[in-house]
């Protein structure tokens, strides 16, 4: 199969490439390491070039999956090449060369790809001296291909008509024997395909050597007219663009059905520029241009590729069905020739049955004599010798089975002369040699043939009744394993490979898309391409850990548990998975990671410098899940809108009732802090406003929810915390509880024990880490140690849980927390039920703007203006598309479609394939399939085929989800563990069994 150009093909190319002279660059992308896309605009016309190193260049339609993040050179293309236009296109010599010369005078730049060997692409200025270059080499001892170095152009060859003592000279050189077309290839610069046309068109056969089946002298002059005609083509060639054609091979694709029919469809072989004469007998396609043929062959040579690899899949499986239908004819066939062997031996032993007994007597009464065995063989060879009829009978001994072999024929056979009939030949029984038992009479040893020639006949009919059932068996199998090849090529065709499949990824349970870097250069990539201002970046508080980046394409708050998601990913994918050590990950926004040194330098691959306050996650384990997404067909989108909704939000706004009646806790911390005058605020709105403050994530507008009383209580607060001002100032944090007991709530108080910091002057933040639960942290360079909070609580006794009935159980307090107990039970005893209630919705909106609500009495509690001005939201700045970069609506367009990837697929759902994920556990809890990961000693590659198969045995699975589990490949579901596995799931042991 042809995949690059030969020298014709490139004069052709550069011929019709003429067209785009006068047009401006637009944009340059990459597919590859070795393929580049550029894209034209004139007016409105737009033309797309694609140049791939070594192989082609050609005008494209097809939509070639771009890089969504751009390489070096294509980085160093556009700097140089956008919005210039294209002066020339020419060809260096007849050498397989192409320059593109963008600009003029010393703006000029050059583009030279080289598409011979291992192919290369050189930019470089005006002065032809090298800026970038694809692949650095050196030619010879001199040529240096490399930065800054001036490229070589004395090198281009020129193409001239050869005459008849040149052509006659080329032969010469060639050896006796050697192909005519393989002589002129190697000395001329037309191409083998061009070379075989004009020469078949002059009656040279392309199987013409030299010196056997062609006489030099004799057809030197349809030599030289063709290579005359071979110039010819090249000089129009230049001037004239040219057609295209793809020449195709006819295959022959076996039927589903097993019925020995065959289906036909044809596969592309070469593309040309014209149609040869050696290809005009086959079938071919034609195009109105060349790059219209290249284009369409390489577009579908991939898809080509799959479906050659089905058919022959599809072929092995016939072939196996063919062999096992062989070998069952082969068997029977064996035994009817068993038996009718067996048949003959029986009946000669009969028919011989005097000969028989006296050659065993014999043979007997030696042994009797207690003869030796080589006594006994030199006494039957001197009897044989002499003539005796039973010595000469006897052909071998086989006295170690008690055997002799005996050479017996049909004494009642009569000659026939050669016109006997056919049926009197086929009842005369051939002479053979037969195998006699000594310790058997003639008559037993014929017996016993008889019976051999019986087992073999049973053993024929038990294989004649298996015969149908194997075949049958064989040939479910066989359609079996077609249609399933035929599908998976189905799937692989549909197969889209999305631009985060190549880091570690997952979606959170809130529907944020999460990418983490496999190595130092993929997180350079993640945070310098990926990584956007409103985007969080989450990294493990450990050296080496890969960098994990939330893509937070709405602009809003990001959830605790896609926090906490991020943070367990980026702790599994460090070096505390193999070492079974669980610790912290801290969050920050985009905006707060830099490749700068505070010290101004630049950082090495791979590190990044944080500025600001980091917010600490709480530890989590090291579990993760294998599963599967199925990709959704656009019509079954719709019915899975909301799977992966942000839950924590709704919990914010409206408070979750009790059904079950139980006792349900919500944990609330504040902060309790004294000024420098030593006199203490509110702790509602301390907290409150430090919430707001110190939580990057939620920016919204500041409030004050105030009634009458409250004001009165916080005023009466004030004075008491004013006298009390030396006892206060060592009051520690509180941790209050609201307790559930039937349809009422109540407030407790306990203390919360927490370090002091070493910069006390640093805010603290407030980060959400569950369900309304949240945890104090202060930013510290160290690793922040975990926070000892006393388990202990009120209970009341109370059916209504009422404070003012004074029936609370005893709190089991630890040593000297009685009298702090006793200032926080003293200070809130005058709230009521309704301002414990309004206090907790204040402390549990993490500032968020409440709208104005009305109590149960029908009191209206306005909002009153803070005096600190609020921080402005943080919204993504939209960008009108045609402003914006082609690889960021690429990202963006690739973000929104996980909306169509499912772990939740129902019956009548349209799936197109299946994606395998690793993410943390409890973010598959609602997925299908699913087991669980933790450090173990596993293979990555076993335990992924042990997970899959356990997929597949699930009782629950369709038969669609078993062909697309089928055809994922092991090294795509093995590539994303973290390391050596140990799996956990139900009924696992018994699989393993």
């Amino acid at each position: 199969m042809k995949t690059r150009f030969n020298t014709y093909d490139i004069v052709c190319v550069v011929t019709e490439l003429q067209k785009l002279i006068g047009m401006r660059v637009n944009n340059i992308y990459d597919i590859d390491n070795k393929t580049y896309l550029i894209r034209f605009q004139r007016n409105e016309e737009k033309q797309v070039l694609l140049l791939e190193s070594g192989n082609r260049i050609h005008t494209t339609n097809f939509e070639w999956p771009k890089n969504v993040a751009p390489c070096g050179f294509s980085m160093k293309l556009r700097k140089h090449l956008k919005n210039k236009r294209v002066e020339n296109i020419s060809q260096l010599g007849t050498d397989r060369i192409v320059n593109l010369q963008f600009g003029t005078g010393e703006a000029a730049y050059h583009v030279i790809l080289e598409l011979y060997d291992r192919g290369n692409m050189i930019l470089t200025d005006h002065e032809m001296v090298i800026l970038y270059v694809l692949r650095p080499h050196t030619e010879g001892d001199k040529v240096k291909f490399a930065v800054r170095e001036k490229y070589p152009q004395d090198r281009a060859r020129e193409i001239y008509n050869l005459n008849k003592e040149e052509v006659l000279a080329i032969l010469q050189n060639g050896k006796i024997g050697d192909q005519v077309k393989k002589v002129l290839v190697s000395s001329l610069e037309y191409g083998p395909s061009l070379i075989e046309h004009v020469l078949v068109k002059r009656g040279i056969l392309n199987s013409a050597k030299i010196g056997k089946n062609f006489d030099i002298t004799q057809d030197i002059d349809k030599v030289v007219d063709a290579v005359s005609e071979a110039y010819r083509i090249f000089q129009n060639a230049q001037k004239e663009a040219s057609k295209g054609y793809i020449t195709q091979k006819k295959e022959e694709r076996p039927s589903s059905n097993i019925s020995g029919e065959t289906e036909t469809f044809y596969s592309n072989q070469e593309f040309h520029p014209m149609l040869f004469e050696q290809h005009s007998s086959g079938p071919y396609v034609q195009f109105d241009t060349f790059c219209l043929a290249v284009d369409e062959f390489f577009s579908k040579l991939e898809s080509q590729k799959l479906e050659l690899k089905a058919v022959q899949q599809e072929r092995e499986a016939l072939k196996k069905l063919e062999n096992v239908k062989k070998d069952h004819h082969q068997r029977l066939r064996a035994l009817e020739e068993i038996q009718e062997v067996d048949k003959q031996k029986a009946e000669l032993i009969t028919r011989n049955q005097e000969l028989v007994d006296k050659a065993i007597l014999s043979v007997q009464m030696l042994l009797a004599n207690q003869l030796s065995w080589e006594d006994i063989n030199e006494l039957v060879k001197e009897a044989a010798a002499n003539g005796d009829p039973i010595a000469s009978s006897i052909n071998k001994l086989k006295l170690e089975v008690n055997h002799i072999s005996l050479f017996l024929t049909d004494p009642y056979a009569e000659p026939t002369d050669s016109e006997a009939s056919d049926q009197e030949n086929e009842n005369k029984i051939p002479s053979m040699e037969v195998d006699v038992d000594l310790a058997l009479t003639a008559f037993a040893n014929a017996r016993r043939y008889y019976d051999q020639k019986r087992t073999a006949a049973k053993k024929q009919q038990k294989t004649i009744e298996s015969q149908t059932k194997a075949l049958k068996s064989a040939e479910r199998k066989t359609k079996q394993t077609l249609k399933e090849v035929q599908t998976i090529t189905n799937i692989n065709k549909a197969r889209k490979v999305y631009w985060f499949e190549k880091f570690y990824w997952f979606i959170s349970s809130e529907n944020y898309l999460i990418i983490a870097g496999r190595d130092q250069q993929q997180n350079e990539l993640i945070v310098k391409r990926y990584m956007k201002s409103n985007d969080i970046y989450v990294h493990a508080d450990i050296h080496g850990a890969s960098s994990v980046v939330i893509k937070n394409t709405t602009g809003l708050d990001v959830p605790p548990k896609t926090l906490n998601e991020a943070g367990t990913m980026a702790i599994c994918y460090s070096v505390a998975w193999d070492a079974k050590v669980v610790t912290n990950a801290y969050w920050v926004w985009g905006e707060q990671v830099s490749k700068t040194a505070p010290t101004g330098e630049y950082l090495t691959t791979g590190s990044f410098m944080i500025r600001g306050k980091k917010n600490f996650l709480p530890p989590a384990h090291l579990i993760l899940g294998l599963s599967f997404l199925f990709r959704l067909e656009d019509s079954c989108i719709e019915k899975h809108t909301g799977e992966r909704k942000v839950l924590i939000q709704e919990s914010t706004t409206k408070e979750p009732e009790n059904e079950s009646g139980a006792d349900e806790d919500v944990e609330v911390d504040i902060l309790d802090e004294s000024d420098e005058d030593g006199s203490k605020t509110d702790k509602n709105s301390e907290s409150k406003e430090s919430t707001s403050e110190n939580t990057p994530e939620k920016e919204p507008e500041k409030t004050e929810i105030r009634s009458e009383e409250n004001n009165e209580d916080i005023k009466k607060n004030d004075n008491d915390s004013s006298s009390d001002s030396e006892e206060d100032s060592k009051f520690p944090d509180t941790h209050i509880k609201i307790q559930h007991f039937g349809g009422t709530k109540q407030l407790i108080t306990q203390p919360v024990i927490k370090e002091e910091e070493e910069n006390d002057d640093q805010n603290e933040s407030v980060i959400y880490l569950g369900d309304n639960k949240p945890v104090i942290v202060k930013p510290s360079s160290k690793k922040p140690k975990s926070r000892s909070v006393s388990e202990s609580s009120y209970k009341d006794k109370s059916k209504h849980g009422n404070n003012e009935n004074g029936n609370n159980t005893k709190q089991q307090t630890k040593r000297g927390q009685k009298s702090k107990l006793k200032k926080i039970k003293e200070k809130y005893r005058d709230q009521d039920e309704e301002e414990r209630k309004l206090r907790m919705e204040i402390l549990q909106s993490s500032g968020n703007h409440k709208e104005t609500k009305k109590n149960k009495k029908g009191k209206d509690y306005h909002n009153k203006d803070v005096k600190k001005e609020p921080r402005q939201p943080r919204v993504p700045q939209v960008k009108d598309l045609n402003e914006m970069d082609d690889e960021e609506i690429t990202v963006q367009a690739s973000v929104d479609m996980i909306d169509a990837l499912t772990g939740i697929p129902l019956e009548d759902d349209e799936l197109l394939f299946a994606v395998p994920v690793i993410a943390p556990y409890n973010t598959l809890s609602s997925y299908k399939f699913k087991v669980k990961l933790t450090p173990g000693t596993a293979k990555r590659g076993k335990a992924a085929k042990t997970a899959v198969s356990m997929f597949l045995k699930d009782r629950s699975i369709t038969a669609r989800e078993k062909d697309l589990l089928k055809a994922v490949k092991d090294e795509q579901m093995a590539r994303n563990l973290p390391g050596k596995v140990k799996l956990s799931a139900p009924k696992l042991q018994m699989l393993r069994k």
